[in-house]
């Protein structure tokens, strides 16, 4: 049974039977705002989002996994590849990170999850935007975080990972930003460590 998350809500990363998950993905789906009038589909725009994974180490980046970077290099976070154009909406992940918890190194204490517009549309021309954690090994969705609200942002800080006394947890985050690249977030995601 999947969660829908509403910014700032943190949900356990451990089986309801008992145990943790060991290996978690993060799936970004999105699709373009359907323009109209006469000339709509003669002016069509690809959107490129781009979803990021920065790996932090008491509040220091120490890595991140993108569409340049598809490996973290201790080899725990993956990123399935850049989808340049968007699609699935509420369907199916347009782009993944996939995360082993159990490989993550005992430094790494946070995982930031971002989203920005590669090719700078603002969310105002972006629909059906959302964030999901599904337990890899079942392929059950566990938590989703449904990007709302437009705007004039270019960019979101949507989600982080982070250890606990009782193992992972996930917050959704849900923080507009400005930027194309994870680099153009970093000062962004500074509150929200």
């Amino acid at each position: 049974m999947s969660i829908n998350l509403t910014k700032g809500q943190q949900i356990s990363l451990s089986k309801s039977g008992g145990g943790a998950l060991s290996v978690v993905r993060m799936g970004l789906g999105w699709q373009a705002v359907p323009r109209k009038g006469f000339l709509a589909k003669l002016i069509v725009r690809e959107i490129d989002l781009d979803a990021s994974a920065v790996l932090y180490a008491d509040k220091e980046p120490v890595d991140v996994v993108y569409f340049q970077h598809l490996v973290s290099n201790d080899g725990s976070v993956r990123h399935t590849g850049d989808n340049l154009t968007g699609g699935a909406g509420q369907g199916g992940d347009d782009e993944s990170i996939i995360v082993d918890l159990q490989r993550v190194p005992t430094g790494i204490d946070q995982i930031v999850f971002t989203v920005s517009s590669f090719t700078g549309q603002t969310f105002a021309e972006v629909s059906n935007a959302f964030c999901r954690l599904i337990d890899d090994t079942t392929g059950q969705e566990l938590a989703r975080y449904t990007l709302a609200g437009g705007g004039n942002d270019t960019a979101q800080i949507m989600a982080e990972v982070h250890r606990s006394d009782t193992g992972w947890q996930m917050a959704a985050i849900g923080a507009p930003a400005n930027g194309r690249t994870f680099q153009d977030l970093i000062p962004a995601i500074a509150p929200h460590l």
